[in-house]
């Protein structure tokens, strides 16, 4: 068999396995809603500190922290890849794989698909919502596609993380504790949520060079500046970095894991 259809048919049973979980699917979708209402509720009053508009170049807090909380929720999908990883493992079900002549890497590429399908689907909800309370896309439909296209790839690299360490630890628990604290600081310390300029200095310098600060200055972009390809093509190649070194661990422990 190909590697294109072994992962055609891993892609679908990945996304059959998720659709006949209600409950997971329920909270799956309906999480990228709670984010955006009580985030942009919490901290709405930002956009009145005095300096916010000529910062983040616009007035509304909304439009301004969709990016983050569209990437927020990106990454936090990509850490199920690892624990589905760690399910496939203790069902036995990555143990019959092996028995099969099935392509190996397609293993890997079908979970890797549905959950950027998921990470897709979950974004389309954050964007439309957020028109609908009266956000905007200043590129329009062109600004959205890139948006969605820039958050799937960066989902893609992130998921490696999460990969890696359950390949490596074989454990879901592990996986949600180190991926976290891992990531959620480097949230924090970014553009996500508040301006660069209303940081703390040393803030600042993290958020220069913070991954997702760079990721979600380009998803921004097509809402409130517009195409920005300096901006656009530095994070697409940061993302790129990230995705080679984190699929390039995940790739070594998996073919440790087979052989």
């Amino acid at each position: 068999m190909s590697l294109f259809s072994d992962t055609s048919h891993l892609f679908v049973r990945s996304l059959k396995k998720l659709l006949r979980n209600p409950i997971l699917l329920f909270f799956s979708l309906f999480q990228p809603i709670i984010f955006l209402l009580f985030f942009t509720q919490l901290f709405k009053n930002f956009a009145s500190v005095p300096g916010f508009a000529q910062a983040a170049g616009t007035t509304s807090y909304l439009n301004f922290a969709i990016a983050g909380i569209v990437l927020q929720n990106g990454f936090s999908s990509a850490f199920q890849s690892g624990t589905a990883v760690v399910d496939d493992l203790r069902s036995g079900f990555l143990t019959k794989m092996l028995a099969t002549p099935v392509s190996r890497p397609a293993i890997l590429l079908g979970r890797i698909l549905t959950d950027a399908v998921r990470v897709v689907a979950q974004s389309t909800i954050i964007l439309v919502l957020a028109l609908v309370l009266g956000g905007t896309i200043k590129e329009g439909i062109l600004g959205y596609l890139l948006m969605l296209a820039t958050i799937a790839f960066f989902g893609l690299a992130w998921s490696g993380i999460s990969l890696s360490i359950g390949l490596k630890t074989r454990s879901a628990e592990t996986v949600f504790g180190i991926a976290g604290t891992l990531t959620f600081p480097l949230l924090f310390m970014s553009t996500a949520l508040n301006p660069r300029a209303l940081l703390p200095d040393w803030m600042q310098t993290v958020s220069t060079y913070n991954p997702i600060s760079i990721t979600v200055d380009a998803v921004r972009a097509p809402m409130i500046t517009g195409f920005d390809a300096g901006t656009i093509l530095t994070a697409f190649g940061v993302i790129g970095l990230i995705g080679l070194i984190t699929m390039g661990a995940t790739l070594y422990l998996f073919r440790k894991l087979v052989s």
